[in-house]
Formats: structure tokens, sequence, C-alpha cells
């Protein structure tokens, strides 16, 4: 398969051309209360749901390029809609990093990620999207008893199990030229930047692609600026993700340290359930059902629904089939548990202001 672009006569441009302006940052369709606001994240969930029982659904949001909102995207393309019928829940909307965040670490997110848990009441459902899921996964892993199931949709889990055009990206990437690129920007990797690298290597999906439906004019307005608006992340994530995952595939080998403990999949027991897109060049189907072997304790059901990576996580179809699917069959798990054993302080997420 042939690389991305040869990475060195390409960076200067970037360097040139990088548009530094910030674009609005979109809104969320349900999910309008902050339970928490912590420098990584604000923890939302829907105000509407002051003291309901349950256990609590938390989105990990993909934590890559773009805003959290494409979980709530509009009615009728809102995976928070959806997953309601489970349960209460509550999304990770990740902060852009800013200069403050640039020694963050994978494990200052896994930490707020715990923090998050335990206001949820110590105990949830994670459903991890994208580049969430592979953090929701080393979550469960580090902590299995606080995961009462586990939904991973277009998520890099092994990747070795298939080829993909960031893999090969990485691996034509020096990571000497990768410190200096982080160097050049003050320890931080812009949004706006990877962007452009997304849009030149023909990987942006188009807004009637990830709908899966013909957008109104309103429709292709909100996508557009969902689409403008592009996260930094801090530069020690962006290179750890980046080594330990795409380039060494650390996860998948057991060889991923989070929060001074090797993970390795096989601690996960929670049921797990994937999606994935016949049509995903982003994060091919085998890169994600590949938990499937990693995780013999684990109960696995997967899908596989027609779609493009995006339409994994807003797509009509998507949501009225196979997601609908999923929200069923967590209703049943997470029914049975809360039976079993309540978790402390359920309600306690649903007492913060909404905004």
């Amino acid at each position: 398969m042939p690389v991305l672009f040869e990475p060195w006569p390409f960076w200067p441009n970037l360097f040139a051309s990088l548009d530094t302006s910030p674009a609005a940052r979109p809104p969320f369709a349900t999910l309008d209360s902050v339970l928490l606001d912590l420098p990584t994240m604000e923890l939302r969930a829907r105000a509407c749901d002051g003291g309901r029982k349950g256990v609590p659904i938390l989105i990990v949001a993909p934590l890559a390029l773009h805003d959290a909102a494409i979980a709530d995207f509009a009615p009728g393309f809102s995976l928070a809609a959806v997953l309601d019928a489970a349960g209460p829940v509550a999304i990770t909307r990740w902060r852009s990093a800013t200069p403050d965040m640039r020694l963050l670490t994978i494990d200052s997110y896994l930490m707020e990620l715990n923090v998050a848990v335990d206001e949820l009441g110590g105990c949830a459902a994670l459903v991890g999207l994208c580049q969430g899921g592979w953090l929701a996964a080393v979550y469960a892993a580090r902590f299995p008893r606080k995961v009462a199931a586990l939904t991973l949709a277009g998520a890099p889990i092994d990747l070795e199990a298939a080829p993909s055009q960031i893999v090969e990206h990485v691996a034509a990437t020096p990571s000497l030229l990768l410190q200096s690129y982080l160097s050049a920007f003050g320890g931080l990797a812009p949004g706006e930047h990877r962007r452009m690298v997304w849009s030149r290597a023909s990987l942006d999906a188009t807004a009637r692609e990830a709908l899966q439906r013909e957008p109104t004019g309103a429709q292709q307005t909100a996508f557009d600026r969902w689409n403008a608006y592009t996260m930094a992340l801090p530069g020690p994530f962006f290179s750890e993700a980046t080594e330990w995952l795409f380039r060494e595939n650390r996860l998948a080998r057991g060889r991923f340290c989070a929060l001074g403990r090797m993970c390795d999949l096989s601690a996960i027991e929670a049921p797990i359930s994937l999606l994935m897109a016949t049509d995903d060049i982003i994060i091919p189907p085998l890169q994600t059902l590949a938990i499937k072997d990693l995780c013999p304790r684990a109960k696995v059901s997967a899908r596989l629904a027609e779609g493009v990576h995006l339409s994994l996580f807003m797509g009509a179809d998507m949501l009225a089939g196979a997601w609908s699917e999923i929200a069923a069959e967590l209703a049943q798990t997470l029914q049975s548990r809360q039976g079993a054993k309540p978790s402390r302080s359920q309600s306690s997420r649903y007492h913060a202001p909404s905004v």
C-alpha cells in the first residue's frame, strides 16, 4: 500500500500555511448539562435526566481531530439519543489543548476518565468511539471492575491486523521529525495541521456519506461547522499514541503501560460489543475485530454495517440499525447488573448545574 505522502518536503509547507484562527465549537443536540469541568474535558449529560436510576453509559468520544458533538449531532443523527434507551448517558467532551496542557500524557487522560467514572457512581458502561475506543479499552483493562460493558466502534486495537493508510503514514514519519514538529508548535499537535493531512490523503467524508442521508441546507451547514472545528492535542499524548499504538502496536502485544501497570486486554471480563463499517479506510474492520482474540474471558459480539468511518457515529442507517440493536442488548446487560449489585451514589451525576 502506498504511504500517504513523503513527509519531508510536505511539512514545511504545512508550517507556512497553517491557519490558527479558531472555528466555532459545534453545539450538542441533547447533552445540555455539564456535570464536571476538568482540565482535559467537560463531562456532559442531559439536564432532564436528574435523579434517573440505572447503570450510566459513558461515551468516550474520539480524541483525535474533531469535537465530541459527533455523537450528539442533531435530531435523528444522535448516538446519545439512541443509547438513552439503555440508560442515562454521559459523554467526555475533550478540550482542545492549550499551552498549559502541553505536558499532558495518556495517563493524564486516563486519570480524568477515572474521575468521570467515579462521578457517575464508580461503574459505567463505556462506549468508545474511534480513538476514544482504544482509550476505553485501556481503561477497561486497567480498571476491569469499574466497567459494566464495553462497546467499541471503529476503534484501533490491533494495528497489525490489517493495513491502513494511517499506519503507513506513521511508518514513513521518523520519530525525530515527529518531535521536531511538536517543538515547532510549542509542544502541541495543532488540529488544523492534522486536518490538512487528512484532506490531502483523501480521508475526508462528505456530509452525505457521514449522515447516510442527503443533508438539508441546515444539516450541511451544521456538518461544515462541526468539520471546521479541530482540536489540538498535547505533544506527549500525541507522541505516545503515535509511537505506542500506531508504530509499536503495544496494546495488542500486551505491552501498554497505563497508570503504573502493564495493561493486558485479557483482564477485561465485561461483555464487549463491536461495530465496524464496511468501507472504513480510517480504521479497517479487522483492526477492531482483533480484540475478540485478545479478550478470552469476555463475551464478544461483532457487527459489520454498511458505511464509512464517520457514519459509524452519526449515520442515520447505522443509528437505526446496528446501534439500536446494541442499545437493546446493553439495556439487558445493565438491568441484570443493576439488580445484582447497585453501585454507590449512582444519581450523584445529575446534581450538576446545566449550561
